[in-house]
Formats: structure tokens, sequence, C-alpha cells
């Protein structure tokens, strides 16, 4: 027995065909884009920048506001530690964040600590929504940067990204948003005046290791970011190295296939939620994050009286789940995210997260997860 995959917010699986592009780019057109002496390179660029086009401009932006890189992880990095030396110039070394990011934001910003800015991360609500009020009036005139996430990814709560940029934008304050969890799925709040934006594509069916990160100019004045790598020029000299053309051609293509099948997708992510939810009725159960503001396909659970990490071993023949992240789940922390939230140390270890894609979890019977609850809280 194949256990169904429920772990949709680490990672998706490859579209076929999203793999098909992929595949043709490696085996058929398999230029390098920065070979500027024959037709196979100018092929490769003549895609590069059809894909750059594209992705951009479901982000509200132009073409040369986009670089790609290897996933929102690196696009972080650069967006974080890239604007350090401007603030250190400047002497704007205050920047604000949330409590809730992801690793990948909340380790560079230790760094910039330890260069000798200050962090302030503000709290979320007991149902894991940051305000933009609590965020805006922590802002100072020394404030570099806001960083906050659009969708988080232990909870799939929507934070007010889209309000935030509007209040940001006729500031000096640079803002901020790791899309990762969002790019795509929520695309009206990304064309918002958002300055930064990280995405990834392995959330959406296309391959890990590529994505791309938006640096939107302000009027005509370019975001002061600094390389944090060297080597070649390429990506602005921002991102140097030669380019991955069959991984953006398949983020491109993972893109635009998304962007058709919207609907579908959330209609049938939808659908699933509700037939859990319902499910779950005799058993003892509490929802962690905003129901009124979450992603549809994201769903973050406690169960009375029952060990995670023991439910989870439980259901490995039957269901792959997750307690929370991907990259901090091999420790057995308890989630900083649930903890932020206010819970306990005990209930914030033992939050699970169900997360899907729709086309993966067609004939999964919810009975198998609550036959499992039921036999622990019985």
């Amino acid at each position: 027995m194949t256990a169904t995959y429920l772990d949709a917010a680490a990672t998706t699986r490859v579209d076929p065909r999203v793999a098909e592009v992929v595949l043709h780019w490696m085996t058929e057109e398999f230029g390098n884009a920065g070979s500027r002496t024959h037709e196979y390179g100018a092929r490769a660029k003549k895609a590069v920048q059809r894909a750059r086009e594209q992705i951009a401009t479901q982000l509200g932006a132009s073409a040369g506001e986009l670089i790609f890189t290897s996933g929102a992880t690196e696009s972080n990095n650069i967006a974080l530690l890239g604007l350090a030396p401007h603030g250190e110039k400047t002497g704007r070394r205050h920047i604000v964040s949330s409590a809730i990011e992801h690793k990948a934001v909340l380790e560079p910003l230790e760094e910039l600590e330890r260069r000798g800015f200050e962090v302030e991360l503000v709290a979320p609500d007991e149902h894991g929504l940051v305000s933009a009020e609590s965020v805006l009036e922590r802002v100072r005139p020394d404030t570099l940067l806001v960083s906050l996430m659009h969708v988080n990814n232990e909870t799939g709560v929507v934070q007010p990204v889209a309000e935030l940029a509007r209040a940001l934008r006729e500031t000096p304050t640079y803002f901020h948003v790791d899309a990762a969890q969002g790019f795509a799925k929520l695309p009206e709040d990304l064309t918002s005046p958002i300055d930064l934006v990280s995405i990834s594509g392995h959330k959406i069916g296309a391959p890990k290791g590529v994505g791309a990160l938006l640096t939107r100019r302000r009027r005509w004045d370019s975001i002061p970011l600094q390389p944090l790598m060297f080597g070649g020029g390429q990506e602005r000299g921002l991102r140097p190295g030669t380019l991955p053309v069959p991984l953006i051609m398949g983020l491109a293509k993972a893109e635009e296939l998304f962007r058709q099948e919207h609907r579908q997708w959330r209609s049938g992510a939808e659908a699933f939620r509700e037939e859990l939810i319902s499910a779950l009725a005799s058993t003892q159960y509490r929802v962690n994050g905003d129901a009124a503001h979450t992603v549809p396909h994201i769903l973050n659970l406690t169960f009375e009286g029952v060990s995670s990490e023991a439910l989870i071993v439980r259901l490995q023949q039957v269901a792959a789940v997750a307690t929370g992240s991907a990259c901090t789940s091999a420790s057995y922390t308890p989630s900083h995210v649930l903890q932020a939230m206010g819970m306990s140390h005990e209930q914030a270890a033992n939050g699970l997260r169900l997360s899907w894609s729709p086309a993966q979890v067609e004939g999964f019977d919810p009975e198998w997860l609550i036959e499992a609850v039921k036999q622990f809280q019985a």
C-alpha cells in the first residue's frame, strides 16, 4: 500500500508536463544561455528571457526586475543580507520581521544581529495572524527593512502583505516578502508594490533547485542590493553562475499550468479540506490557525491527548504527514510558530500539519486518519 501524500507544503510532485519541458531543455536544447557565438546559446538566452518576462508579469513587474535563484532560501538571503551594506552606509540598522518566519528568514536575521543590526520580531495573535498595525507601529526613521512571509508554511495563515506594501511604499523602509508558499496560489497579493519577493518552484509542481527574487524598482531607483557571491556577473551581478535553463523553463511551465488551472486547484483543495473537517467531528481536536485567513490546502491540527510523532508512525503506511517545516522536522523540537501563537511546549510539539495537492489525494479516505486518532483517544 502506497501512503497518500499529505505534505505538499514541504514539496510537490513535478508535474509530468513540466518534466517533459525540463527534459527537452536538458537533452535537445542544451545550450548555455551565456554563449553568444552560436544558435544553441541564442535559443537558450531567448527562452530564459521569455520565462523571465512571464513570471515577472505575474508579479506585476518587468523582466528586468527579476533574477533567477536556486529557490526561496537563496532569494531570502540575497534580499536580507544583500541590503546590509546599504543599511550600514546609511545608518539604518533596524529591521522588523515576525516570530513565525521560516528559518530561511530567521537565520539570516540572526546573522544581521551578529553584525550589529537591531531586529524586532512581531508576535502573531493566538490564531497565527500578524496584524499590519503591529508591524507598522514598530517602523522607525532608521528602519531599513520589514520582512513578512506571505503564507505561513505550518498553519497556512495568510499574512497582510498587500496592506503593508501599500503602507510602506511611500516610506524609506523596504519591504520583503517570503512568498514560497503563496506564489501562484494567491497571485493578486503579490502584484502589490512589494519591493522584494522571494519565490520557489517546487511548491507548485516545478523541480527543486529553482526560484526567483523580484527586486521591484521604486520609481526609477533600483533596490540597493549587494551580491553575496562573485564570478561571472550573471543576473545583474546579484547571482553569478551558469543559468540552469532546464530548471528555469520548468518553473515557467509550472507557473503557466498553475495559472491556467488555478480555479480547479482551489476548488479541489477546498473540497478535500471540507471532507477532512467533516470527518474530524468524531474526534477531539483543535485547528491551529485562523480559518478566515488561510489557504485551502494546509491544515494544522492538535489532537487532544495524542502525540503527533506517535500518530505519524501509526500513519506511515497510510498517509505521509509532517509536524511542520521540512527544514526543521528532523530535530523533533516544538514548532516555533505554534509557540509564538501562545501554545505551551507540549501543545507546540504535537501540532500535525496536513497539506495536499488535489490531484494526489483523490480516493483518500479520511477514516484511516480518524481511526488512528480514535485509537489514541480511546
